[in-house]
């Protein structure tokens, strides 16, 4: 077959005839009801002036302490070619009514784009892991549909961060996935409603944000809100081992065609089978797939540690499989993902004595802490082979009257991990270091009391001063986990500067 002859034949696809622009201007001056200064295309957009790129649109956002058009200057120094503004400005831009509304329309177009583009839709939320999750579907998916895919950066999962991540989806789009969390009730219901996923999926339900909540089943109620925005015949995808399936199984069948659980439960429809450690670090996974997702056996490595992943592999490959991605490619993409950023990465730093490798280990996971994170990160740590296990944990925020307890529950993890150095931070922090005191003095061993060192540190600033005293060693493991606002980042920097990823030469 000649070349012409090739070409010819090429299958065509719905999003062929879509221009390879993000936005023109007479799109976005449709979308919006706004009116264009000029014929210009542009290649991103961006709320915040600093993150603007080369070719971007500048949507100058009025918040309660802000006002984006304050920026504009900043942002077409930055490259920026056009602004969605509220108001005349000397640069190219689309003139609406209120900004705010007009991002809001934005994602509502990019959605109504990737409906005649025949893309898949998903939704991710959860009280844990949600974005990790989003991240492993995003490398499965793009990897099987060579780089179609897209998702929401960071945790842009509210507001104003699920309309700009639709608002940035590519118009030949395959599949996105967006992540929506919540804070109240009510929340997530408006925002799945934007998004309109064909497939939404709740990783786990535990007492995040419990403090807004009157208890767990408030909070399931909350996340099962994410189904009302499923689109007819959509696919919920749910915690079979959760003490809240039954209720996030009858909330999913009302608006679901089909609902999928995944767990090690016998009555997953995605179930774990086995899980070993494999040769070249993660784990080596075998699970059964079942009802609507058909028969079958799939075998694949997770380069994630911690049991919590193999949980979370489940749900990527339930949704790999339901949005008819591929799955070969899905479980390579798995294998070859690394931790990210205040979730999960992995430094090696220079650590002198010790063990006389030279090296020690830092778990960077200080962008988020619930009772439920908190758990399975102690776990991971503990099955870590080190010299010294090492635990810098921030408070965790948002737990409301149940805070002492939630943070006291930990002494429990943290023993049974046997982790030897231990550092609090955080005033809320001090019931953990009561009940820590109590179980080693009951402790019928007491060489447990003698092993295990404990400090309580008022902020992040101290918590470096008390691991500065005694400083990292060769061989050691050092985990770094609080909530965002602990501030616990500027010590992972800290220990990380100039250090390798896990795994690197």
């Amino acid at each position: 077959m000649n070349a012409m002859r090739a070409l010819l034949q090429w299958p065509v696809e719905p999003s062929d005839g879509i221009g390879l622009a993000l936005w023109t201007a007479e799109e976005i001056a449709e979308a919006t009801g706004g009116t264009a200064s000029g014929v210009f295309e542009v290649s991103g957009c961006a709320t915040d002036s600093r993150e603007i790129q080369p070719g971007d649109l500048f949507i100058a956002l009025i918040g309660a302490e802000s006002d984006g058009h304050k920026f504009l200057e900043g942002a077409f120094a930055r490259g920026a070619t056009a602004a969605l503004v509220d108001r005349p400005v000397p640069y190219p831009h689309v003139l609406v009514e209120s900004t705010t509304q007009a991002l809001v329309d934005l994602g509502h177009a990019a959605r109504e784009r990737a409906e005649r583009a025949e893309a898949v839709i998903i939704g991710v939320t959860g009280s844990a892991g949600k974005t990790g999750v989003k991240e492993a579907l995003f490398a499965a998916l793009d990897r099987g549909s060579r780089g179609r895919a897209h998702r929401s950066v960071k945790s842009y999962n509210n507001h104003v961060g699920v309309p700009l991540s639709l608002a940035r989806m590519p118009p030949r789009t395959r599949f996105g996935v967006f992540e929506m969390g919540m804070n109240h009730a009510g929340e997530l219901a408006a925002l799945t409603r934007l998004v309109r996923p064909h497939i939404a999926i709740v990783t786990t339900i535990a007492p995040a944000h419990i403090g807004h909540f009157s208890g767990e089943d408030a909070i399931a109620h909350a996340k099962a809100e994410i189904f009302e925005g499923l689109e007819a015949g959509g696919i919920a995808i749910i915690p079979a081992d959760n003490p809240h399936f039954a209720l996030l199984r009858e909330a999913a069948a009302r608006h679901a065609g089909d609902v999928v659980s995944f767990g090690r439960s016998a009555h997953a429809d995605a179930r774990l089978l086995d899980a070993v450690p494999a040769p070249g670090g993660g784990t080596l996974v075998t699970a059964a797939f079942s009802g609507p997702l058909g028969a079958r056996k799939l075998c694949y490595t997770i380069a994630q540690p911690g049991a919590h992943w193999v949980d979370n592999s489940l749900a990527v490959m339930a949704a790999v499989a339901a949005a008819g991605g591929d799955l070969g490619a899905a479980g390579l993409a798995l294998s070859e993902m690394e931790g990210l950023a205040g979730r999960g990465a992995r430094h090696v730093v220079p650590a002198p004595g010790g063990d006389g490798s030279g090296k020690a280990l830092v778990i960077d996971e200080s962008y988020n802490a619930n009772p439920a994170s908190m758990r399975a990160t102690i776990a991971a740590l503990g099955e870590v082979p080190a010299r010294r296990h090492i635990a810098v944990l921030g408070a965790m925020k948002e737990l409301g009257d149940a805070s002492d307890g939630y943070h006291a529950a930990l002494a429990e993890p943290l023993i049974a991990a046997g982790v030897e150095r231990i550092i609090l931070v955080g005033p809320e922090m001090a019931p953990l270091g009561e009940a820590l005191g109590r179980a080693l003095g009951k402790s019928a061993d007491p060489a447990l009391a003698a092993r295990i060192e404990l400090d309580h540190a008022k902020n992040a600033a101290e918590a470096a001063e008390c691991l500065a005293a005694d400083a990292p060693q060769g061989g050691d493991a050092i985990l770094v986990k609080g909530s965002n606002s602990v501030g616990l980042g500027t010590l992972v920097r800290a220990l990380t500067a100039g250090a390798k990823k896990a795994g690197e030469n």
